[in-house]
């Protein structure tokens, strides 16, 4: 579980995020909704250890991760999976070496376990025999698939996504919904994932925070969203299912 209390966050004197809190569970998807500006990225880098609130806490499974020291702070990140917008993938490497980069960097197995475990990895997102592919052969779909298994390379208790579905068409966006949460289930990941597609907010979320002008509006599962009488909450969902 990833737990934040009372996060507040400014650049230059403009305050970002104003004493945000909330919990993400262990084997859910949860959401970060809200418009563009509202402090979704500005959260997830912090949640991901890029950027260093002014106060509060952010915890993961107990661990205030402010508080850590250099090393504990190394361990923690090594439990972290991320998947970019536009999946990121060095195009220089091939798929191959995509996914086994991370592998490299953090741990000292030989070459055959990690060619074994980047063929798990990839048999997962069922993507198999496309090792020597290089990012430009490749589809958008493929990509992202790609993106997956180089974040779960680790076998990470933690996964972050941003806008996993941007760019992609609609059959893919769902092949892409079905994947994360089916590794989400069964490895028990919390997973966080940063959108504005609101039919995979409806369609895959266990819990939902909404962020308006830097501060945690609402918070709940998707079938009491509607019930709501956050005005400010209504108003971005009709926005966006248009």
């Amino acid at each position: 579980m990833i737990e934040l209390q009372h996060l507040n966050k400014s650049f230059d004197g403009r305050q970002v995020l104003f004493d945000l809190s909330a919990k993400f569970e262990k084997g859910k998807c949860s959401f970060v909704i809200g418009a563009s500006g509202s402090g979704k990225s500005v959260l997830m880098k912090t949640m991901v250890g890029l950027v260093e609130p002014d106060s509060g806490s952010l915890s993961f499974d107990g661990r205030d991760f402010l508080k850590l020291g250099y090393q504990e702070k190394k361990e923690v990140r090594q439990e972290i999976g991320m998947l970019f917008q536009g999946a990121a993938l060095f195009d220089s490497l091939s798929v191959e070496e995509n996914v086994a980069f991370p592998l490299r960097m953090f741990t000292n197995w030989t070459k055959e376990q990690i060619l074994e475990r980047v063929n798990f990895c990839l048999k997962r997102v069922k993507l198999e025999n496309v090792n020597a592919l290089y990012p430009s052969n490749i589809s958008g779909g493929m990509k992202k698939r790609v993106g997956i298994a180089r974040a779960i390379a680790l076998n990470p208790k933690y996964l972050f996504c941003d806008e996993p579905n941007s760019g992609l068409d609609p059959v893919t966006s769902r092949v892409i919904d079905e994947l994360i949460t089916e590794i989400t289930q069964e490895y028990q990941i919390t997973t966080i994932i940063n959108s504005h597609d609101i039919k995979s907010v409806f369609d895959m979320s266990d819990h939902i925070l909404f962020i308006y002008q830097g501060k945690g509006w609402w918070s709940g599962h998707k079938e009491d969203i509607r019930k709501t009488g956050s005005k400010e909450l209504l108003d971005f969902i009709k926005a966006s299912e248009f």
